[in-house]
């Protein structure tokens, strides 16, 4: 199986259902929000994750993020950050994990 996919699955909220509740989430979830959640999507740009008490919202943590001697937290991995950023044009919430958050 390629490590690198897609969100998909049970538990992966609708496309429509993240659009419908995008004015809720950035609400709900303003830059400087802490989140935790889990790894739902692998991409060699980053992971895409499911956010704890968003039901209809899905974070995506970019490799531009990332320490270079770190690697990408695995498919199911429990995750931490903080929101950075909202990308409206695709509905997606920009976290830094924290375990990115060190001087390189």
């Amino acid at each position: 199986m390629d490590e690198f996919r897609l969100p998909a699955g049970p538990g992966v909220p609708a496309a429509e259902a993240v659009r419908q509740s995008w004015t809720a989430t950035v609400a709900a979830l303003p830059e400087g929000a802490r989140i935790s959640g889990e790894v739902i999507g692998r991409q060699r740009f980053g992971v895409f994750i499911r956010i704890h008490g968003m039901p209809d919202a899905v974070g995506l943590a970019e490799v531009g993020s990332m320490p270079h001697d770190l690697e990408l937290p695995a498919m199911g991995a429990a995750v931490a950050g903080v929101v950075i950023w909202h990308a409206d044009h695709n509905h997606q919430v920009k976290i830094k994990l924290d375990e990115w958050d060190r001087p390189e």
